[in-house]
């Protein structure tokens, strides 16, 4: 049951013993039970012929189950995502000593673990070589099912705990050091108040309805309060109306109504702007206090080249209440940088609108709310004062956090500065004749498009020839995770005692599933000194004494940078402004080629496919 709503306490409960048991007097033909934790059915007495299995084997299970005639059942045993959050909060359940992250450097962008895990804590990750993935540690469930995606960029830190401040730059001061904040003017009430809260469930929505709630309930105010819970699984889109009268009588809704609402709390700029939100905005009336950063949603497990729609949805929310309307800021940079998570969004929103004067509560009955609360009341009233410190003086605050900070527009990178960059990482992969022929095909198909006047084409080989050029075999993985600083940031992010684990499937002696795919498998701190000496036999590569280049793999990588010359040579020898647009066509087909092992490969035959329709064309 999402939520945690007991199960299994009345008389004739349903625990997973009496669904088997009743399944099993009801005819089913086969009965399984899978779970996370397979070890807590060990001496439980279930119904005859019923098995326990790990969720690993889910998939195999039910290619079993279809061809079994009659009615079969699998019981899925797991406590919800949402849950387990707030039992480990409360200190209810235990919260393991594990975190998962993700070297970028190692990533390929292939979005394999986000398919595996269909978890939306592993976020975009926007890189000079392109979308990676990265892990929100502020979301993160600790599942670690992402670690069954396909890829050596995985760790697990395990021991230790995680520096939560430790990439703020400002754990030394406090709100009060700004100074002292004017206190607003609040609205007055001659009818009943209506507010929203629009965000992401599992972030805190709810909770903030509910001490607006308190706070008015303290100062002798009507107050009704009606939640609209989003799914269990971070994503879910999430309200939380509340109205405040003078008097209780006064309301008569549960709901804020449409063209109604006085303030929306935008947690997120995505549910922000979605119809069950803006019905309720009207210009001249409406306030928004929003969070201009945007949650990935989970449109992005399933499309990594998903856009993050955030900017288009502040301009759209300004367009319904007015510029006058209209106050946002990116509270996730700032919950991150001040408090070192950001889980302390919503909060810092609240103090911003009520710093702006769109909140009839006292600061005070705000207060004693958050203590009652009493959920992290220090950081959460830190948080408040933030906020407000955002909607009186961003100036001041941002000189503050930042005093040395150059603001710099970013500008398109140049084809001469792209060149050089990738002949560098490439020196640095290989040896500088390798970064030499690299430079030398670039250069070819450079100068064949300058009398066009054009350098797109350039580009785009300059990008996709790298990614060719550069495949990433054992010599470069073990590189990446030693010579760039991966390591160190490792251990400048946890203390105390911990372990690194590296989660790997060498293809010469790793086990192969049902399906014929390599299985990763976790290795040791040990794994660090292993990697930091195949680091320095990559001038092996490629030579009779290359042991992993005599995989399929690695043959099928290295024979791809021959194919890749041989269509940029096709598309040089009729070059022109007609057929510029189909050469861009044929050029940037590798982009796709991402992933490892058996995710490359099935990216592979998707590009040869590609450019074979496009020969033909």
């Amino acid at each position: 049951m999402t939520g945690g709503q007991p199960v299994g306490e009345r008389a004739e409960g349903h625990s997973v013993v009496q669904i088997a048991m009743s399944m099993k007097a009801e005819g089913a033909q086969r009965i399984v039970v899978v779970t996370d934790e397979p070890e807590k059915y060990e001496g439980v007495a279930l119904a005859e012929g019923v098995r326990v299995f790990h969720r690993d084997e889910l998939d195999r299970i039910q290619r079993e189950m279809r061809v079994i005639l009659g009615t079969t059942v699998i019981i899925y045993d797991q406590t919800c995502a949402t849950e387990k959050r707030r039992r480990r909060k409360r200190g209810t359940m235990v919260d393991p000593a594990v975190r998962v992250m993700i070297n970028e450097e190692v990533c390929e962008g292939c979005g394999d673990c986000g398919v595996q895990s269909n978890c939306l804590s592993v976020e975009p990750l926007e890189t000079p070589l392109g979308r990676k993935r990265t892990i929100n540690q502020s979301t993160c469930n600790k599942d670690t099912s992402c670690l069954k995606g396909f890829c050596p960029s995985f760790v697990t830190v395990e021991g230790g705990t995680f520096k939560k401040k430790a990439t703020a730059s400002t754990t030394s001061i406090n709100p009060a050091s700004l100074g002292a904040l004017p206190e607003p003017t609040l609205p007055t009430i001659h009818e009943p108040w209506g507010m929203v809260v629009a965000g992401v469930g599992g972030t805190g929505v709810i909770t903030i309805g509910q001490l607006l709630g308190m706070a008015a309930h303290m100062e002798g105010k009507g107050i009704v309060t009606q939640d609209s819970a989003g799914l269990a699984q971070k994503g879910g889109a999430t309200w939380s109306h509340i109205l405040v009268a003078n008097h209780q009588d006064e309301i008569r809704t549960t709901r804020v109504s449409m063209a109604a609402a006085d303030l929306i709390i935008g947690c997120d700029p995505i549910v922000s702007a979605s119809k069950e939100t803006t019905l309720r905005m009207r210009a001249g009336r409406t306030h928004v206090a929003l969070n201009s950063n945007s949650t990935p949603t989970a449109a992005f497990v399933k499309n990594g080249n998903w856009q993050n729609p955030a900017e288009q949805c502040v301009a759209e929310i300004t367009a319904q209440v007015g510029v006058e309307g209209m106050g946002a800021f990116d509270a996730d940079a700032l919950a991150k940088q001040l408090m070192g998570d950001t889980i302390y969004v919503n909060p810092m929103i609240l103090g911003y609108a009520w710093q702006k004067g769109w909140v009839p509560l006292h600061r005070e009955s705000l207060v004693r709310a958050i203590e009652l609360n009493d959920v992290q009341v220090k950081n959460n009233l830190a948080a408040f004062e933030w906020g407000r410190h955002a909607a009186h003086q961003p100036d001041v605050l941002m000189k503050t956090i930042q005093p040395s900070q150059v603001i710099q527009f970013k500008k398109r990178e140049s084809l001469e500065d792209l060149i050089a960059d990738r002949m560098t990482r490439l020196t640095d992969y290989q040896d500088k004749a390798y970064a030499l022929l690299y430079q030398g095909i670039v250069e070819k198909v450079r100068a064949t498009e300058a009398p066009l006047g054009k350098t797109l084409l350039s580009e785009t080989v300059a990008r996709q020839l790298y990614r060719l050029m550069a495949y990433k075999d054992e010599y470069e993985v073990a590189r990446l995770h030693t010579q760039t600083g991966f390591v160190e940031r490792i251990q400048n992010s946890f203390e105390g005692d911990f372990k690194v684990h590296y989660h790997l499937a060498p293809p010469l002696w790793s086990k192969l599933n049902s399906q014929g795919e390599l299985v990763k498998k976790k290795f040791g701190p040990i794994m660090l000194t292993g990697f930091k000496v195949l680091a320095k036999l990559k001038g092996l590569r490629g030579t009779k004494l290359d042991y992993f280049g005599k995989t399929e793999e690695r043959q099928t990588e290295r024979a791809l940078i021959r194919e890749y010359m041989q269509h940029i040579d096709r598309v040089l020898g009729s070059l022109s402004s007609e057929t510029h647009t189909h050469a861009l066509a044929v050029a940037k087909v590798p982009e796709n080629i991402k992933g490892y092992g058996h995710v490359k490969e099935r990216n592979i035959r998707a590009a040869r496919s590609l450019w074979a329709s496009l020969s033909a064309a």
